[in-house]
């Protein structure tokens, strides 16, 4: 069963990770989903793959009542991103899922009808969550040519999909980043590889340096938090991206 940890909590607005299955496929890439609550309503940020769905909703249930997601966030369309989708929408036909207007036509074949997707344009959108307003950031090219990401400028959270992601080996679990220098090599071929475009990499880390950010939450390996956020922005927008080997 993966483990939560509550990383902001603020009243009835939470977050929390999802994270660390013991019991995971060795063959398997490690995922981290977010749950996000604010009033009575949740939504749930990528939220994994069709084998991992009785880890993560074990989990969830603990934190928080499943019948009250509302919504699921995705960044993309890749299956350890969201091909449980159908599985969460037998649970509750009623929960809407955001995703890039790109990958509109493709991601319900993991699930789904008409009612159920809300296509976001590239310039994004905000989304309502129970009142609370979250923002999907673009990240497009950044792994995926229709991406985003979720800001929460209450939290300072900021939910980065597969930016900041590291593979990191068996044994280095710890849920927030504690040696940047030694982490980052863990991050540095797979933005080599998967990150496709050096101009929107600018983009982004421009972007997002204007934001207030608090932690910077992954799909992948570890969150940043504190100085390591901009840190983290700094280390990528030198990187050079969009190359075959590490």
């Amino acid at each position: 069963m993966k483990k939560t940890k509550t990383i902001f909590q603020d009243g009835n607005h939470k977050w929390v990770a999802i994270v660390r299955d013991p019991d995971k496929q060795s063959f398997l890439i490690d995922t981290n989903e977010y749950l996000v609550t604010h009033g009575s309503h949740g939504m749930l940020l990528d939220p994994g793959g069709a084998e991992v769905f009785p880890a993560v909703f074990s989990a969830l249930s603990s934190e928080f009542d499943p019948s009250a997601l509302t919504a699921i966030f995705a960044s993309h369309q890749d299956p350890d991103v969201c091909s449980s989708l159908a599985l969460w929408l037998e649970f509750n036909p009623q929960m809407r899922c955001y995703v890039s207007w790109l990958w509109a036509g493709f991601i319900p074949h993991f699930g789904g009808s008409t009612e159920t997707f809300v296509s976001m344009p590239d310039e994004g959108i905000d989304i309502s969550l129970d009142g609370l307003m979250l923002k999907a950031v673009p990240a497009h090219y950044l792994h995926s040519s229709g991406n985003f990401h979720l800001y929460d400028k209450v939290a300072k959270v900021l939910f980065s999909g597969d930016v900041g992601a590291a593979l990191l080996p068996p044994g280095d679990d710890g849920l927030f980043v504690e040696n940047f220098d030694a982490h980052i090599r863990h991050a540095e071929g797979f933005h080599r590889r998967w990150m496709g475009s050096n101009e929107a990499k600018r983009r982004w880390c421009e972007r997002v340096s204007q934001m207030d950010i608090d932690m910077l939450c992954p799909q992948h390996g570890a969150i940043y938090q504190g100085a390591d956020v901009q840190r983290f922005i700094n280390w990528f927008d030198d990187l050079q991206v969009g190359l075959c080997g590490s």
